[in-house]
């Protein structure tokens, strides 16, 4: 959804913009399509506080481009945590790449999270942290929502002189 925004988006503002495949599908068509972009822009979904182990390996490659990084996470609101993310799926960049620019937004969980989450609450009826968990998953459902969308485009606009 994030990057079909952005897609939209830059394309309007006059940007060529070339989709690739999902990293984790196919890394071949990815580091193709990397190979032969000015900036690389890279997104992902937070896995315990990076990117998944795919998307880690295919920044790896990105050695001397210019990458924008955007996510999301199920975890959202807070811009210290999202930054926190970002810290460390930037440390997955070659030294010779440049970060123009990133940004983050909360995302949906998968179904089986709030199963895991009301497991625990069953075995620990009344914990505040966990009923917490359960109404951030609850409120995560409708991200990202337009608001997110419109944050990213802007930041990536922004970082890539189109704004």
């Amino acid at each position: 959804m994030v990057a079909d925004a952005l897609t939209d988006a830059l394309a309007q503002a006059g940007a060529e913009v070339l989709g690739c495949a999902d990293v984790a599908d196919d890394a071949d068509a990815a580091a193709d399509a990397a190979s032969a972009a000015d900036v690389v822009l890279a997104g992902f979904w937070t896995d315990k506080g990076d990117c998944a182990p795919e998307m880690a390996s295919f920044l790896e490659t990105l050695a001397n481009k210019r990458v924008f990084l955007f996510g999301t996470a199920g975890f959202g609101g807070s811009t210290e945590y999202f930054a926190r993310i970002l810290g460390n799926v930037q440390q997955h960049l070659p030294a010779s790449a440049e970060l123009v620019g990133s940004a983050m937004c909360q995302g949906k969980m998968g179904a089986g999270v709030r199963k895991r989450y009301e497991g625990m609450l069953a075995q620990n009826p009344g914990d505040e942290r966990i009923q917490a968990m359960i109404d951030n998953f609850d409120a995560a459902l409708s991200h990202p929502d337009a608001d997110d969308l419109a944050s990213i485009v802007s930041a990536a606009q922004s970082a890539l002189g189109l704004a």
